[in-house]
């Protein structure tokens, strides 16, 4: 365990850590600190693989539990901000949608005995999504908080929905094939 104690990986589990505070802070109408809370988590989501990688501090652990923290994280915000209305709920759905189904197909894929631990590698579409996932949150907690304000960015907002929701859906279907191509490889073929 001690060889998994690494700065990405504590990163990467503070950051599972700050979710249910993030709910607390968020339910209890703090929304400016819901989303200082939300940014520092997403901090940690870009300085864990910074760290990891720059100072040579990669691990089966963090490989696991880095997208698993971002799933935990965005799925419950975009929970949050669906059940208030501050998201469209169509948004809430797909987001929600494609992380339980990257999740339970990784789930399939271990069952039928596939090695996931070494081939857990999110794709650049789905670092992007993530980005964006991160960055609509943040601008409407801003936006809602009344205390810091990303204005210019929320007269877009219903353009970085759609946006969100494409990314979304389309690093979906890129997983959906990547997990094909996991299948029929046990069977010698590809798609």
């Amino acid at each position: 365990m001690a060889g998994n104690l690494t700065i990405p990986n504590i990163l990467t589990i503070f950051r599972i850590v700050l979710t249910p505070i993030f709910v607390i802070t968020f339910v209890s109408k703090k929304i400016f600190f819901s989303l200082i809370i939300f940014f520092v988590a997403g901090i940690t989501d870009a300085l864990d693989g910074f760290i990891a990688r720059f100072f040579n501090q990669k691990s089966t652990l963090g490989a696991i539990l880095d997208p698993l923290a971002d799933k935990i994280l965005l799925m419950t915000a975009y929970v949050c901000l669906g059940i208030v209305y501050w998201v469209p709920s169509w948004l809430t759905v797909i987001v929600v949608s494609r992380d339980i189904l990257i999740i339970g197909g990784l789930a399939f894929l271990n069952f039928m005995g596939q090695n996931i631990k070494s081939k857990i590698k999110p794709s650049f579409l789905s670092k992007i999504n993530t980005l964006f996932q991160l960055f609509l949150v943040l601008v409407v907690l801003s936006h809602k908080s009344e205390v810091l304000s990303f204005s210019i960015f929320f007269d877009y907002y219903i353009y970085l929905c759609v946006l969100v929701a494409v990314l979304t859906v389309a690093s979906g279907i890129d997983y959906i094939i990547k997990g094909a191509n996991y299948l029929l490889l046990m069977n010698g073929e590809k798609i």
